[in-house]
């Protein structure tokens, strides 16, 4: 009797061990094949001893799709690492897409999971101390899967709903226009000061986090290891640090804040 084989799409986080959920480590475990980018294998290579790696390169993820699949439906355990979640600019909608297309329904083989992540939004506003305090939105910058008069739209409505911006992919060696233009987007409806957070390589050797002003953003070294984060008109800047108040101590006055929010 062939044996049930399962798929497990399992966030591995920022990169740091720290920073791996139980359940992605669990999920690691369990598996015989692990599938991913080169980069990211090599993040928790020491807990992959022993097992099949198939490391792939970069703008190969249909194909490291396909292969989880494939060998998941053999019998195989497998897990399909992703950088991150992986359900936030990540592996699991590509394997739930393909699944769709290839007619899969549950309780076939395989068994399929998605297991979440820390984000790289998440991480990187760690690391800059509490921007995502009240409303936000992400926005990739990249335009190699959406037109770039869609990514413009996105940026304008963010900007004009006075959200705070996560800006992935925001350049590259060879793509640095879309940076340019989002700042002069979002320019148009934030001020000069507005605070800026600048973090790469986010719990990974080379982490650096600047906290600047949009005027100043394009001044800083930016590229595919970073995520930006656009302060909103109420983001301020606090020892190095940006924050973005709930409303609790205007509405509650300090003291009662604490209790509000254990109300929520």
């Amino acid at each position: 009797m062939t044996r049930r084989g399962s798929l497990a799409v399992v966030g591995i986080g920022p990169g740091s061990p720290e920073q791996l959920t139980p359940a992605a480590r669990d999920a690691l475990a369990g598996a015989e094949v692990v599938i991913g980018y080169a980069a990211y294998l090599a993040l928790v290579a020491p807990l992959l001893d022993g097992k099949e790696q198939v490391a792939g390169s970069m703008t190969r993820e249909t194909e490291r799709a396909r292969d989880a699949i494939a060998r998941g439906r053999a019998g195989a355990r497998v897990a399909l690492v992703s950088s991150g979640d992986p359900g936030v600019y990540g592996m699991a909608s590509l394997v739930l897409e393909m699944l769709r297309d290839e007619g899969w329904q549950r309780g076939e083989a395989p068994d399929v999971s998605v297991v979440p992540g820390v984000t790289a939004l998440g991480s990187c506003a760690a690391l800059a101390g509490a921007p995502l305090g009240h409303d936000f939105c992400a926005i990739s910058l990249s335009d190699l899967l959406t037109p770039w008069e869609v990514i413009a739209r996105r940026l304008e409505a963010a900007g004009a709903a006075d959200f705070v911006v996560g800006l992935y992919n925001p350049a590259s060696t060879r793509r640095r226009r879309p940076l340019a233009e989002a700042h002069a987007i979002l320019s148009r409806h934030r001020a000069p000061s507005t605070p800026v957070a600048v973090v790469s390589d986010a719990y990974r050797p080379g982490e650096r986090v600047v906290v600047t002003t949009l005027e100043r953003l394009l001044d800083e070294e930016i590229g595919m290891t970073t995520t930006v984060i656009v302060g909103s008109s109420r983001t301020f800047a606090f020892e190095g640090l940006l924050v973005t108040p709930r409303g609790y101590a205007g509405k509650y006055g300090r003291e009662g804040a604490g209790l509000a929010e254990e109300r929520r």
